[in-house]
């Protein structure tokens, strides 16, 4: 399941205009299942008390990235372009789950916006975007984060939602430690 997440968070992706704000400086995550169960959908928000620039150099950067999500092994840029990139993600697997490599194209509104999708590797489905919005006269972030994945995992659907439920807040978090240094 963290692997799920993990290729999303990844790729670092998100908005949606609808989603809620977080509370209590927790993020604000929903994980809804495709009906046949291929694929999840992920919604998430969470406020980081600095500025987007900070934010969007830790969401950009490979080793950040390395260490917002504990199962990543590698992060590599393969090519790059004006305004957008091609990054390959490899992670560690478990006993439950296959480990994953993925290459995926990000398009960037830069500070702002990234959006991403799959090109190659053994994720089935993995499309999405990461938003930025300035709180606070710029001194904060609201990030908005939405992710359609599927990955070749066989766990009950229920088990599925519950750790990307649990583990999309935690890649937040993440976020927030390294974009604040804390």
């Amino acid at each position: 399941m963290r692997l799920i997440l993990c290729a999303a968070a990844l790729a670092l992706a998100a908005a949606t205009t609808a989603l809620a704000a977080p509370s209590n400086d927790q993020p604000w995550v929903s994980v809804t299942l495709d009906p046949d169960g291929e694929s999840a959908l992920i919604n998430a928000t969470i406020d980081i008390p600095a500025p987007a620039q900070k934010v969007w150099s830790a969401m950009t950067d490979c080793n950040a990235t390395r260490a917002m999500i504990r199962s990543l092994i590698q992060c590599r840029v393969v090519r790059i372009g004006e305004g957008w990139d091609v990054r390959e993600h490899v992670t560690r697997g478990g006993p439950l789950w296959p480990s994953f490599r993925y290459v995926f194209r990000s398009d960037y509104e830069a500070g702002r916006r990234i959006r991403f999708r799959k090109l190659d590797g053994n994720l089935k489905t993995f499309e999405g975007e990461w938003d930025l919005a300035p709180l606070n006269g710029g001194q904060a972030t609201r990030v908005r984060y939405q992710t359609r994945m599927g990955a070749p995992v066989f766990a009950p659907p229920m088990l599925v939602r519950a750790g990307l439920r649990k583990d999309t807040p935690r890649v937040l978090e993440g976020l927030r430690r390294v974009a604040t240094g804390g």
